[in-house]
């Protein structure tokens, strides 16, 4: 209850945009965490994620991203469901029955040659598809750009989606604690070449990437074709697509 208070409180207050028409009244704020997040990822995750790339052969570090691609289905494929979209699930339960199998827990990708191609879902956007708005934006400390509805359906509701946040050790969520680590790195990874360069040629770095998670964002709602090259979902992690 107290988490929906919250997001009632981000989507019906700071109505005000900046002067670049963006709805930003939070940017003194989101500068201070996004400048806290971007020296948090030159001290940890850009180090990790750097060794990460130059000491795994890249098939066996494509291999474990459709491993960890392969644990959100049931997060899209709950998604799907509740935005009614029939063939989307379906392509949902196909990869996932088939990479789980035939491709060895995911570690293989072979539902993609078998006509059954991967899309990510997420409960921000089955809320966007009933009509409800995103709020101003935000940058959460960790978590990187988002939108106030976007992380009331991430933090909140998709946790419940995904199995393996019910499994605990000793009353701890280890296993879930370590492929957020993990998946952090491999995002990582495959960000460092687009992210170096969207701030080598950025004037403002903030804004740049406030814009790149802004368009991508709405073309995950829309289910259009990605344009920006980075997804900067997280300053972090930011979760590109480079296959």
């Amino acid at each position: 209850m107290r988490a929906a208070a919250i997001l009632c409180v981000f989507l019906a207050g700071c109505a005000s945009s900046t002067s670049s028409g963006v709805d930003d009244p939070l940017e003194p704020m989101n500068r201070r965490i996004f400048a806290l997040n971007h020296e948090l990822d030159d001290q940890a995750a850009l180090p990790a994620a750097t060794y990460y790339k130059s000491a795994v052969p890249g098939g066996m570090r494509e291999s474990v991203h459709n491993f960890l691609s392969n644990l959100t289905l049931t997060v899209t494929f709950a998604n799907d469901v509740l935005q009614g979209e029939v063939t989307q699930a379906g392509y949902a339960v196909c990869r996932l029955s088939v990479n789980t199998t035939v491709g060895v827990l995911g570690f293989r990708d072979p539902a993609t040659g078998w006509g059954c191609p991967g899309h990510d879902e997420d409960f921000g956007q089955t809320l966007a598809v009933y009509g409800v708005p995103g709020g101003p934006y935000l940058v959460l400390p960790l978590l990187g750009s988002t939108l106030p509805r976007d992380a009331f359906g991430k933090i909140v509701v998709d946790h419940y989606f995904n199995p393996l946040g019910y499994v605990t050790y000793r009353g701890k969520y280890y296993v879930t604690i370590t492929t957020t680590v993990i998946k952090t790195v491999d995002q990582r990874s495959r960000a460092v070449n687009a992210l170096r360069d969207v701030e080598r040629n950025s004037i403002d770095y903030y804004a740049a990437v406030r814009s790149i998670y802004l368009q991508k964002r709405e073309s995950e709602i829309d289910n259009t074709t990605v344009a920006p090259a980075v997804d900067s979902n997280s300053v972090v992690a930011p979760d590109t697509s480079n296959k």
